[in-house]
């Protein structure tokens, strides 16, 4: 595990591109459905319990909130999507502006997109792969809530989702992870290392 991440703070929530900080230094960008465990992921993935909020009702994120590691290295946590009861002006607010974050933002490096593994690769997922992989930001799916199926099982979807990716979106990578679990945070951590600079390969 990376301390650094244990030093990411919030730093504030912006609805429009032209409220983020500067385009400058590194980000990494964390996408998901608004149930896919994105909050969770972020908490666990920083080691701390209550950075990224998380709620019993899906679709509570929507606004791009920003973490700070350190002065030049910032963790993003992109609106939750998907869910049916976001409001029709909010869904499409960020429709138009998730894809020009992903397209213009010079200082994203990687996307990770949280896909609950009982349910992955749903529309919004393929998505969010195409905007991201469109532009040529490499793209980690984490396949959340691991824990809870049998290992047989987990590692079945693994290598039907792994299969998939490989067809249709070439040079994306997943992985399992369970926050509750604390399984796959070693290998999230060294997929973001990567990222940001901090060594050669995951």
């Amino acid at each position: 595990m990376n301390p650094l991440y244990q030093q990411a703070r919030f730093l504030k929530s912006v609805n429009h591109l032209d409220q983020l900080p500067p385009d400058t230094g590194l980000e990494v960008a964390f996408a998901g459905r608004s149930n896919a465990g994105k909050s969770s992921a972020l908490n666990a993935i920083t080691g701390q319990k209550s950075l990224a909020r998380t709620s019993k009702t899906p679709g509570r994120t929507q606004l791009i909130n920003l973490f700070p590691v350190n002065d030049s290295m910032a963790l993003v946590d992109l609106p939750g999507y998907g869910y049916a009861k976001v409001p029709e002006k909010i869904r499409a607010h960020w429709q138009r502006t998730l894809p020009a974050y992903l397209a213009e933002r010079k200082a994203l490096r990687g996307v990770m997109l949280i896909m609950d593994i009982r349910h992955p690769l749903k529309d919004f997922d393929c998505q969010m792969l195409d905007w991201t992989t469109s532009g040529g930001l490499p793209i980690h799916v984490l396949l959340s809530k691991a824990d809870k199926l049998k290992r047989g099982a987990a590692q079945q979807t693994l290598l039907g989702v792994r299969r998939e990716l490989s067809e249709r979106f070439p040079g994306a990578t997943v992985q399992l992870f369970s926050s509750p679990g604390r399984v796959g945070i070693d290998e999230a951590h060294a997929v973001l290392d990567h990222w940001f600079g901090l060594r050669e390969s995951p």
